[in-house]
């Protein structure tokens, strides 16, 4: 069972993921992914791939790896548990329950096991009981439309008041990153907004770093 939080327990400031675009030639996002790490502290990235054969996957994966690692920031693929270990990256979100629990036992204990597009409190329990390192909260799976950013933000502030297990606030915009950290986020996620930004993502990611804040909980 996932354990509460003590009262008592000082609780770090939250740090942002970084979620690529899905890349398709690693190469030519290498310098901006270098750009971007180097614009703020960053927990960890989180890397999409366009479809390919696994051969292809792992190379993309490999090139782009020593650029994140090297900073002290962890890797995670979406998805692709299978090959994580032999590609050199610290783990995997899976996006789902049934996802995550078919891929878990593959990944623990030496690699990271996210799990997200949790649509209940029920499965972010389970997925937190089979040994997530963090669930994310306001990203979806396929099938799914995204719930209101209130509604994001209340299941948050329970889980993050209740449970050690980090959490993740999956922003998509960057208004959105004041409220799911004051909510209780360990990690606020920022994906395409960042990419799209026409300021340039290390703008855009420095600026998302200055809207993280404490939870009043917290302070």
């Amino acid at each position: 069972m996932a354990q509460p939080h003590s009262p008592h327990d000082k609780r770090p400031a939250p740090r942002l993921y970084l979620v690529t675009p899905a890349i398709e030639d690693a190469a030519a996002f290498a310098g901006t992914l270098r750009d971007a790490l180097e614009a703020a502290d960053i927990a960890a990235v989180l890397l999409r791939l366009k479809d390919a054969g696994e051969r292809d996957l792992i190379n993309r994966i490999k090139l782009l790896a020593p650029i994140v690692q090297d900073k002290d920031v962890a890797l995670v693929l979406h998805g692709h548990a299978d090959i994580a270990a032999r590609a050199g990256a610290d783990g995997a979100h899976l996006n789902g329950l049934a996802a995550f629990s078919a891929a878990v036992e593959s990944l623990k204990p030496a690699k990271i096991a996210g799990c997200g597009g949790v649509n209940s409190r029920d499965d972010a329990m389970v997925a937190g009981e089979q040994g997530a390192d963090y669930v994310m909260f306001g990203d979806v799976t396929a099938e799914q439309r995204r719930s209101p950013l209130d509604a994001i933000v209340e299941r948050i502030e329970w889980w993050a008041q209740l449970f050690q297990i980090p959490c993740v606030g999956f922003a998509a915009s960057l208004s959105e990153i004041r409220p799911l950290s004051a909510a209780g986020a360990d990690f606020v996620a920022v994906g395409d907004g960042i990419w799209d930004d026409p300021r340039g993502a290390a703008a855009a990611i420095a600026d998302a770093a200055g809207q993280l804040t404490l939870p009043e909980f917290a302070k």
